[in-house]
């Protein structure tokens, strides 16, 4: 059963029964909703149709209510918008509206780090009908040309957004004092302003290796100078091009800079900023990229450092189970490509270890290397040299990022496996291209638009698999929710028992009552196998996980 939530005036809320024996509308103030929806979970477990779960979700958490399962209709709208399978639709052919809010970044630097914003209500001159528009997906995905892996992965990414409103209620538990100490191990006292002092040790180091008493090294504009002072041939201070450079002052200014990452991203002010009541409660945003992956609005969860995971600890008679999905966008490869040799290779073992066993490369970091190459189109180097042979072992994972290439190359659009599409490359690369087909182009002008097909064939290669393999991650998540809440005492919130905090690509972080921290981890591995038959049905590619119990984020790694 469905059931539609609205807002129609300040403080007023109606359900609308779109089917079933009872069909209709019930008006109640919104006060009320929580303990209306309380009941109907009960006695019906609905699926509820709202707008937007960042909306609606996080108060209902705030009065102890958690629904189980939902219709996110602005992610599911975006998703249907784009995709390939429902191109021909209503929906997809309408033009731009109110549910077409949420926008991709059309300059973004990367495109598989395109991001969305505008995630906020914006203001409205027509506001939108949460009736029509669920009428309109439903249509979209009825007519679409797969409709059951259309409707799978609505489901999957409604469900990972009640995942990370849930996430966010419950926060990852993180101690302050333990935080403090691994500052202080690296970096020192905590200065009452300006650099601590083992980050201010290492700027004296660089300034007397280089010469430059009065050098800045926060400055790389002063820093570059410096160094090219020094008699250095260097073009910029990042890190991979100053790691080519034999001198003196290279180990300091390298380690100048992880310093002062560190203190700049998660130091103290981070600490001050982003941790309450033994809590790190990160606002999660899914499907933020372009490929369904999730971003982050602000705290950096996604990038949380080596350096102060230690700092992520269970609470008293509680542990962590750490659940890390292994070599998973190759697995997803495989499972794309139907390449059964491939999926043998990575039966029951390191899926490196398996391409070495079948005589395709000689050493495990060569198969690495060669995958990735697959994956991200390296064409030079180690991974251009072993690409053939990788080729020639695996021809159908091969063909199928080769083939994923050259449709972006041609401008064209690709598509995941349960039907997430690409965008189409902006204005910019149409102008390039348009302007290299001329009867009296440059060979200037035809050097950047060959460039530049390039870059947005390796854009499309990644994003097939990368896309996929977000899809894949949304079914654990989703399978596992699910398993865990079974394991919750019945009637109590879900942070009484084992649920999860934590989420980065292929790795989940669960926080669970001791005595049910084994049967977490048998749940999260019974999860990753059923998000693989959901995904691939009876193909037989394997999606391993590891699932460490400790009492410490750092413990696992």
């Amino acid at each position: 059963m469905q059931l539609l939530l609205d807002r129609v005036a300040p403080g007023l809320v109606v359900v609308i029964r779109p089917d079933g024996d009872d069909p209709g509308r019930t008006e109640l103030a919104e006060a009320d909703l929580p303990e209306f929806i309380r009941r109907e979970e009960a006695a019906s477990r609905p699926r509820w149709v709202w707008d937007d779960t960042r909306a609606w979700y996080p108060r209902l958490l705030q009065a102890g209510v958690r629904v189980e399962r939902c219709v996110d209709l602005r992610l599911s709208h975006a998703i249907l918008r784009a995709s390939t399978l429902t191109a021909g639709s209503a929906l997809a052919t309408a033009a731009p509206g109110p549910w077409d809010a949420a926008r991709v970044l059309e300059d973004a630097p990367e495109p598989s780090a395109a991001t969305l914003f505008d995630l906020d209500h914006p203001a409205e001159t027509t506001r939108p009908s949460i009736e029509h528009e669920f009428a309109a997906q439903q249509e979209a995905v009825a007519g679409s040309a797969e409709p059951g892996r259309l409707r799978l992965l609505l489901a999957a990414e409604s469900a990972g957004a009640l995942i990370a409103a849930e996430m966010q209620h419950a926060g990852l538990p993180y101690s302050v004092e333990r935080h403090d100490e691994l500052l202080r191990a690296v970096l020192g006292p905590r200065p009452r302003y300006g650099r601590p002092e083992a980050l201010e040790a290492v700027a004296a180091e660089i300034r007397t290796a280089l010469e430059s008493p009065d050098l800045n090294p926060d400055s790389p504009p002063e820093l570059l100078k410096a160094l090219q002072r020094a008699g250095l041939m260097v073009t910029s201070t990042r890190s991979w091009e100053l790691r080519e450079l034999d001198h003196p002052a290279i180990p300091a200014v390298l380690k100048f800079k992880k310093l002062a990452r560190l203190h700049a991203a998660n130091g103290w002010s981070w600490l001050d900023a982003w941790v309450r009541d033994g809590r790190f409660r990160p606002d999660y945003i899914p499907g933020g990229v372009v490929t369904g992956r999730w971003a982050t609005r602000g705290g950096g969860a996604l990038q949380l450092p080596k350096e102060v995971r230690g700092a992520v600890v269970a609470d008293p008679g509680w542990k962590l189970v750490v659940a890390d999905a292994a070599q998973l966008e190759p697995r997803i490869l495989t499972g794309l490509a139907g390449d059964t040799a491939m999926a043998e290779a990575g039966r029951g073992r390191d899926l490196y270890a398996g391409i070495v066993a079948s005589g395709a490369v000689e050493e495990r970091a060569q198969a690495k290397v060669a995958m990735l190459g697959a994956m991200y189109g390296a064409t030079t180097g180690d991974s251009g040299r072993l690409m053939p042979r990788l080729a020639r072992a695996y021809p159908r994972a091969v063909r199928l990022v080769e083939d994923a290439a050259r449709t972006g190359e041609r401008g064209d659009i690709v598509t995941s496996r349960l039907g997430r599409s690409s965008p189409r490359p902006g204005g910019s690369w149409q102008a390039a291209q348009s302007a290299a087909s001329g009867a009296e182009s440059t060979p200037a002008e035809e050097r950047r638009a060959r460039s530049q097909a390039r870059d947005w064939g390796r854009f499309t290669r990644n994003f097939v698999v990368q896309a996929s393999a977000a899809e894949w991650a949304l079914c654990w998540m989703a399978e596992l929710r699910n398993r865990l809440a079974r394991l919750t005492p019945a009637g109590a919130d879900f942070t009484a028992g084992p649920h999860l905090v934590y989420f980065l690509h292929d790795e989940v972080i669960v926080h669970t009552p001791a005595e049910s921290a084994e049967a977490v981890a048998a749940e999260v591995r019974a999860s990753a196998e059923a998000a693989g038959r959901l995904l691939f049905g009876g193909f037989p590619v394997d999606f391993p996980v590891t699932a460490a119990v400790v009492d410490s984020y750092g413990e696992a790694k």
